[in-house]
């Protein structure tokens, strides 16, 4: 059973829960925030594994978080994946090129979403 840790990070109720639920069983360690500061905060604080990270956030969007967060070198090796609404080309362009290592819409399968957070933390 895995141990990792992940970063939820969804301004939603709903979505984080919908998170956060498709993730138990995995024996993920598994924390939250509610917007972009909040997320850098914890990020730096708890050095996750992996960050699942909304686009669409209060005080910083997660473009804005992802490319901080990539660029910073006590961050940077940390695994991505923004997980939004927004799900057109160019939006999955753009937050690939902020360094998300994957990118997913909402509305999201579980099974989808546990397979991408495993095929991210074994490589």
């Amino acid at each position: 059973m895995a141990n990792e840790k992940i970063l939820v990070v969804d301004d939603s109720p709903t979505d984080l829960r919908l998170v956060t639920e498709a993730l138990k069983g995995g024996g993920y360690r598994i924390s939250t925030a509610v917007d972009g500061e909040e997320a850098l905060v914890k990020a730096a604080a708890e050095q996750p594994d992996l960050i699942v990270l909304d686009i669409i956030l209060p005080k910083k969007n997660g473009f804005q978080v992802c490319r901080q967060l990539k660029t910073a070198p006590g961050t940077k090796e940390i695994k991505i994946i923004l997980l939004s609404s927004k799900s057109q080309d160019s939006d999955r362009f753009w937050g690939l090129k902020q360094g998300a290592d994957d990118y997913m819409a909402k509305p999201f399968e579980d099974e989808e979403l546990r397979t991408q957070i495993s095929k991210l933390l074994v490589g």
